[in-house]
């Protein structure tokens, strides 16, 4: 067998905000498994500024692991817990090297084109303007579920965006996520919190930044609003310091980015432990391309959530992969193979 890596860059269709800053390229990497004319890939969607493997080091890991492959998946697994995003592209090209199709890695009724999976329509940040414009065409494309990220203009206009949507839309209309990504002040938050409790939330992502555990514990405790937990997640590696964040904190919802938290598996063990705390979790992506976003969504569909998903960022950007993926009336569904396979292998591999 023999393993390579390859960077690429992607670009976004119109810079997209979050609290963090504007976004206008997302780096990631593609490790590819050759064995007797055979291919797998997978994504590593290192996310800079956020992962925990976003370090100087992370393309000698990738090289580490390229030279290490014969060593194997379960091995090699164990020794990348630093590294998330390298762990979720290696158990995704080892399953697409040993699948009859190397796109397919989990065959269902969802890859057969027969299921769906439901998803919010995102918001991006920006002008109450262009705001509204993303909410219109959203609901314009069938979507009622969406996610406003927040955080990043005046808090008064982020109130004002949301009582024109539901002086529009009723609960029973639209449900309303919103993600402020840790932007709110310790002090400020369970203020902001009672007056965004006034339209029907759904819930709030990530009110502060990560690591403040007793005040998130706090405003979980005390919130009117239901909270998720995020960022929260990335960096604790250990199961049993998992259970220990979770039962401190007692969030009403997680949400999983298998590139942020050690691929699958990684995420399989956050959700066992929440099923056990009945703490509620949803799957989304984190910016990867439509290799990395297909693979969530196969697996995703396998999990069985009612739940909307965080799956239709595949559109974001002007140069990425053809995929099967499509979104429609706020599902998202994958189409039989047309031949786009045979394209994204001669791009990455050949």
């Amino acid at each position: 067998m023999k393993a390579a890596f390859k960077k690429y860059t992607l670009y976004f269709k119109r810079p997209s905000g979050t609290s963090r800053g504007i976004l206008d390229q997302k780096e990631t990497w593609f490790l590819i498994l050759e064995n007797e004319g055979s291919y797998g890939i997978g994504e590593c969607g290192m996310f800079k500024g956020l992962s925990l493997d976003d370090v100087p080091g992370f393309e000698d890991k990738l090289q580490w692991v390229c030279a290490s492959i014969e060593e194997g998946k379960t091995d090699l697994w164990s020794e990348l817990r630093d590294f998330p995003s390298i762990q979720f592209g290696l158990e995704q090209a080892f399953l697409s090297l040993e699948s009859e199709h190397p796109f397919v890695l989990f065959p269902s009724e969802f890859t057969r084109n027969e299921a769906m999976i439901p998803i919010n329509g995102l918001i991006w940040m920006g002008d109450k303007g262009y705001m509204l414009e993303q909410i219109q065409q959203k609901l314009e494309a069938g979507f009622s579920c969406l996610k406003l990220k927040i955080g990043a203009i005046d808090f008064k206009s982020e109130i004002s965006l949301l009582e024109a949507i539901r002086k529009e839309y009723s609960q029973d209309r639209i449900e309303l996520r919103v993600d402020a990504n840790g932007a709110f002040k310790p002090e400020e938050a369970l203020v902001k919190l009672k007056e965004l409790s006034n339209f029907g939330l759904h819930s709030i992502e990530q009110p502060i930044r990560q690591g403040n555990l007793m005040k998130m514990k706090s405003l979980c405790e005390n919130s009117p609003l239901p909270i998720a937990l995020d960022e929260e997640l990335i960096g604790v590696i250990d199961v049993s310091k998992k259970k220990l964040l979770l039962e401190t904190i007692c969030p009403q919802y997680i949400i999983l980015k298998p590139t942020l938290v050690g691929g699958y598996k990684g995420s399989e063990e956050w959700i066992e432990i929440a099923e056990s705390l009945k703490i509620g979790w949803w799957i989304t992506s984190a910016l990867e391309s439509n290799i990395g976003l297909n693979a969530i969504a196969q697996w995703t569909y396998n999990l069985n959530s009612p739940m909307a998903q965080g799956l239709g960022t595949g559109g974001l950007y002007t140069n990425n992969f053809e995929s099967p993926l499509q979104v429609k009336n706020g599902y998202i569904y994958s189409r039989k193979n047309t031949g786009w396979q045979s394209d994204v292998i001669e791009d990455l591999c050949l």
